[in-house]
């Protein structure tokens, strides 16, 4: 339906235009923000943007849980430093999203009162320190294999804070995959909880690349532009691929039993994630949605105070050089 609006929407812009921005798309170039650019374009960038941006503030809540009982303080230290980040990014993103003229605050007023989605793996809960090496691990890895073609989309401001964004990103999966493979190496009840953990993630890691492909309605005006590079399935396919060999490194079963290396495709074979679940946990009705937004909410109201402040201080700072002139 939003693919069919977009459509419709850029069909009412100037068709010179119009082919004008697609031949600077189709020739690689960027787009910035003063640029031209069809409406949809920017509805579609904002809607991902903004996505991908709720996606890290939020994403820090089932890490930032366990930061006081990380089981050593190498650990914390690490955790600490890898939720940093994710605030980070999250400012980056927004900063992109902010050029094509949407406020951080819209932004998020549009997540609260659910008009803006964030990726549905953050609706599962950590249970305990091997969730976080799987998160870590599987989570962050699905990310970088999203993110890394978005260094080459072809919006210039998101292009570019993706840039930093992925080698920030490959330092959380070298981080989960170390405490993961701890935990393998370790007791026997340590294996078990790292196997555990790996088996509940694993399908809700598949479900980060989206739908398949014959039901996303996005990808095919979204690959027009080049506001993505691949498709959700090809996506997946590469993340199986990886993830599979390094299962079987840490000596753990794999968590999907139909998984089979296909010599014919050159791919690994394996099962699609439960797509009723993945529609259910976006409409709202996953683990944690409740949660995860009371915590936002929370937030948003707690710091209402400090939006005041600055606010009050920009106002007088503005009058008093308008006062000066």
């Amino acid at each position: 339906m939003y693919a069919q609006m977009v459509q419709s929407e850029a069909t009412q812009d100037d068709p010179e235009k119009l082919a004008a921005f697609q031949a600077r798309i189709d020739a690689g170039e960027k787009i910035e923000p003063k640029d031209w650019m069809p409406e949809g374009y920017r509805k579609t960038l904002i809607r991902q943007i903004g996505q991908h941006a709720h996606s890290e503030i939020v994403g820090q809540l089932p890490e930032g849980n366990w930061i006081t009982r990380a089981p050593t303080l190498e650990r914390k230290a690490i955790l600490l430093a890898k939720v940093q980040d994710e605030a980070g990014h999250g400012l980056y993103l927004y900063c992109a999203a902010e050029t094509m003229g949407v406020s951080r605050d819209e932004l998020t007023e549009m997540l609260l009162d659910g008009r803006m989605k964030y990726s549905s793996i953050f609706n599962y809960p950590t249970l305990n320190w091997a969730d976080i090496g799987a998160v870590g691990w599987l989570v962050d890895g699905a990310a970088i294999m999203n993110q890394v073609p978005l260094q080459r989309t072809s919006f210039g401001p998101y292009s570019r804070a993706m840039i930093r964004i992925c080698k920030e990103e490959s330092f959380h999966a070298r981080q989960g995959f170390d405490a993961i493979r701890k935990m393998a190496e370790g007791t026997s009840a340590q294996k078990k909880m790292a196997q555990d953990a790996v088996n509940r993630l694993w399908f809700p890691a598949l479900m980060m690349f989206g739908p398949s492909d014959k039901d996303s309605v996005h990808s095919a005006q979204s690959m027009a532009w080049k506001i993505k590079i691949n498709t959700n399935d090809e996506l997946r396919q590469k993340f199986v691929d990886q993830t599979v060999p390094q299962i079987e490194f840490l000596g753990l079963d794999l968590p999907d039993p139909t998984i089979k290396w296909n010599e014919e495709r050159g791919h690994y074979d394996y099962s699609d994630p439960d797509w009723s679940e993945f529609f259910e946990v976006i409409k709202g009705n996953g683990p944690c949605n409740v949660d995860r937004l009371a915590a936002r909410n929370k937030a948003w109201d707690d710091g209402a105070w400090v939006r005041d402040g600055l606010l009050a201080h920009s106002r007088k700072k503005a009058a008093r050089q308008h006062a000066a002139e």
